[in-house]
């Protein structure tokens, strides 16, 4: 928790001058308004009253985030400037939950207030980050990757954030193999418009253009039917690593149209010592082939593999 201060009139007056900086460039794009109206009174030390109006523009803003956000920030400097610490709090989670990056910076706030903010986001950044990679996950089922993808690379942002203070790294391994996936899984750029090709005085015979044999088809692929496992054993985690496992990863492999898996690569490492177990095993699984126009094609499958301890 922060440490509360009396309200000494020259402590209040240093704390004024040290964040006022912090105000004026959220205020740009309010200026004239409401928002700079109660700048100007906390920049005056009059902090009650800025609070009072300030209170009275969040009902009018629910619907606005961006205002709101500047609201709970001007209200947490005032707070924090009243020495009502348990409040100022609160605001700083609701800016927090709006911008989980936001951290003001040296030249725009006093150290108390950075410290104030950076307690704040410690303790809720895990929870926003775990909240994110639902959302995240949720669009990549979906198959919209392209939304999926930048979900993720925000998250890795945040996850790697300082006041993170390195947690959740098994959930940033995770997110890293999304990231990969849904950079594959996105569709190419549309080719540009065919020109039509001269008209020939003698028809010619259509034909069907031969299949490419060295094609590798996947789920998002239309009129494909995926592989199916005949044989897909997972092995065991050896009790002496168990400790030191991940609990999940990620495995690609390439099925051929017997069947059989002729490739395998991990996306997403379980541990060292089981990976190399996990990739021999996979050498054995069988598949029904996929299929594509009546004919078994080569086709890659991505497997998420939670392990056995």
């Amino acid at each position: 928790m922060l440490t509360r201060r009396g309200r000494n009139p020259w402590v209040l007056v240093l704390m004024s001058a040290a964040l006022v900086g912090a105000l004026a460039a959220p205020v740009a794009a309010q200026d004239g308004g409401p928002i700079a109206a109660a700048r100007d009174l906390y920049a005056s030390a009059r902090y009650d009253e800025a609070l009072a109006l300030l209170n009275g523009l969040r009902p009018q803003e629910q619907g606005n985030t961006s205002n709101l956000r500047s609201i709970e920030q001007y209200r947490s400097f005032c707070l924090l400037a009243l020495g009502r610490t348990a409040e100022a709090e609160v605001a700083i989670a609701a800016v927090v939950a709006a911008d989980p990056t936001y951290l003001p910076s040296e030249t725009e706030a006093a150290p108390r207030v950075r410290s104030a903010y950076s307690e704040v986001r410690q303790r809720h950044l895990p929870e926003i980050a775990r909240t994110r990679y639902a959302a995240a996950k949720s669009a990549f089922d979906r198959k919209e990757y392209p939304a999926a993808e930048q979900q993720f690379r925000d998250l890795l942002k945040l996850i790697d954030d300082p006041d993170m203070g390195g947690r959740l790294a098994d959930l940033r391994m995770l997110v890293s193999g999304f990231v990969d996936l849904a950079t594959a899984s996105a569709p190419p750029p549309a080719p540009e418009p065919a020109r039509p090709e001269p008209r020939r005085e003698e028809p010619s015979t259509p034909t069907q253009p031969a299949m490419d044999p060295l094609k590798v088809f996947t789920a998002d692929d239309d009129g494909v039917v995926p592989a199916t496992a005949v044989r897909q054993e997972v092995p065991r985690v050896p009790a002496q690593i168990s400790s030191q496992t991940r609990d999940r990863g990620l495995l690609e492999v390439t099925i051929d149209e017997q069947g059989r898996v002729i490739q395998a690569k991990l996306r997403l490492s379980l541990h060292p010592i089981y990976d190399s177990q996990l990739l021999a095993a996979a050498r054995d699984w069988r598949y029904q082939p996929a299929v594509f126009n009546g004919r078994p094609v080569k086709f890659r499958k991505m497997i998420q593999i939670t392990v056995t301890k």
